[in-house]
């Protein structure tokens, strides 16, 4: 039977698998969530703050509305999360080697993130802030870019032959990263 928790604060719980309980408004702080199956949880208008959730699952979990505040998102597959009402937000956190591949991130804001080899496979990435980000190797393919904000990031490479790019914004040097899939060769 799910359980329904509003407005609490966890501190320092290392909390096993099985999760299927409902956290509105709840504060996640100083947590080890590495390799944690979330299950069917549903995590609504919650915040994390400097927790672990290297290599967590998140399969059929809802994520609405959550931000993620100097956390550890190693390796994490945001693919299998619940479609429904899917919103998150991350802040002065590492996401190397996560997933978003056909996820809508309309509108998502990743401010001070780490984004290595980060996938974006085939994801709406329309009007997101990339908001002084290391997006070094992070994968765009089929993606949409359209009003993206890449101004203040660096190291990404973007093919404009693969990719939906419309109003997008980007900054000097760095805009470089979009000739990098090209068959090109560019002289100094």
């Amino acid at each position: 039977m799910k359980k329904t928790f509003e407005d609490v604060v966890f501190e320092k719980i290392q909390p096993t698998d099985g999760y299927s309980n409902k956290y509105i408004g709840c504060t996640f702080k100083n947590c080890d969530f590495s390799n944690v199956n979330f299950g069917i949880a549903e995590f609504i208008d919650c915040i994390f703050i400097s927790c672990n959730l290297t290599m967590a699952k998140f399969d059929s979990t809802t994520l609405s509305r959550v931000k993620f505040d100097a956390c550890k998102l190693f390796g994490v597959d945001f693919s299998k999360c619940s479609k429904l009402l899917f919103s998150v937000s991350f802040e002065n956190s590492i996401l190397n080697y996560s997933l978003f591949s056909r996820n809508d991130l309309k509108n998502t804001v990743f401010n001070s993130c780490k984004l290595i080899e980060t996938n974006f496979i085939e994801t709406n990435l329309t009007s997101t802030k990339f908001l002084n980000c290391d997006l070094e190797k992070a994968l765009f393919d089929r993606t949409n870019l359209e009003k993206a904000d890449f101004s203040t990031s660096q190291n990404y490479t973007i093919n404009p032959e693969l990719n939906k790019l419309k109003k997008t914004k980007f900054s000097m040097p760095d805009v470089i990263g979009l000739l990098r899939g090209l068959d090109i060769i560019i002289q100094e």
